[in-house]
């Protein structure tokens, strides 16, 4: 299924409007790693096409087990930010108020936390899709995070940032593509890129994890002995991506890369009993995986 923006509103508004859409609490989870505090604060939500999840044969049956049956699915938005004392690091910025009614609340998100966008030192983006980075400006097209360093992966940056990719892109994506190169243009004076494994703020390691784009970058946080990864949309639901993590995902730019970085983090995150964070992962996105026969299982954080 082709994902564009006209459809993804279309759904999101008829679901707002029969009632569908409960309220959700805008702190979601906080994790504590060593000295330093890591909360994932809600931006709201999309509502998706359920076809959306997966074209196999199998997904029906897959998402009728979680109780998905109906034409539209909820998919929380998780921002994480960290604070060790010295820096506050904002991963992703939500989707801001263009792309779904739905979403884009993290300034109320930030006020419940008791933070203001000036103290933020650092912004770091796993991608560019618009639920990740239209949240970056103001009503001017000024950086909401005046004061932050803007950080990117290089290989995510090029692609987003090339005028052709509007032209190229694939899958009804044309509207993401022209979306994320107004906005980092209006950031080009102030963002960093990094390449994979560089230690981009201390303690913070960048991870490639690519497929769900071309530069998605996934994002191990180390304080002392204790440590916890940032999987952005590498995994980016609870229940196909852990119980079938080999079918292709519609939200994946390049669906065999996209599942074979799933099977690999899985893979590493369940033997190494490392926490995560997914952006769409249910209950804050902080959680634990877990071996489940050939597939996995997502614990949320007690």
């Amino acid at each position: 299924m082709q994902l564009t923006r006209r459809t993804i509103l279309r759904t999101a508004l008829a679901a707002g409007v029969s009632g569908l859409l409960p309220a959700r609490s805008f702190a979601a989870s906080q994790l504590a790693l060593g000295t330093a505090t890591l909360d994932t604060l809600s931006d709201g939500h999309l509502v998706l096409p359920i076809g959306f999840i997966s074209d196999n044969p199998g997904a029906p049956e897959l998402l009728a087990r979680h109780g998905l049956s109906g034409p539209e699915i909820e998919s929380p938005c998780n921002v994480t930010l960290y604070r060790d004392g010295i820096n506050t690091v904002l991963f992703d910025v939500g989707s801001g108020p263009d792309f779904m009614p739905t979403a884009g609340k993290l300034a109320e998100a930030f006020d419940a936390l008791g933070v203001t966008a000036d103290e933020v030192t650092h912004v770091v983006f796993t991608h560019a899709h618009p639920d990740h980075l239209w949240g970056v400006l103001d009503d001017f097209d000024e950086p909401i995070f005046a004061n932050a360093t803007h950080l990117m992966g290089r290989a995510e940056y090029d692609y987003w940032a090339d005028p052709n990719t509007v032209s190229t892109i694939s899958g009804g994506r044309e509207t993401f593509a022209a979306g994320a190169i107004r906005r980092l243009q209006a950031l080009e004076d102030r963002i960093v890129t990094f390449e994979d494994g560089d230690e981009i703020i201390p303690g913070i390691g960048a991870r490639a994890s690519y497929g769900h784009t071309p530069g998605h970058m996934s994002f191990e946080v180390r304080q002392g002995n204790t440590s916890a990864m940032i999987v952005g949309d590498a995994i980016a639901n609870a229940h196909m991506a852990f119980e079938a993590p080999s079918w292709a995902s519609g939200s994946d730019q390049d669906a065999e890369m996209g599942a074979k970085t799933r099977l690999d983090l899985l893979g590493m995150l369940a033997d190494g009993t490392m926490p995560m964070v997914g952006f769409h992962l249910p209950e804050g996105g902080v959680g634990r995986v877990e071996r489940a026969g050939d597939a996995f299982r997502f614990i949320p954080e007690a």
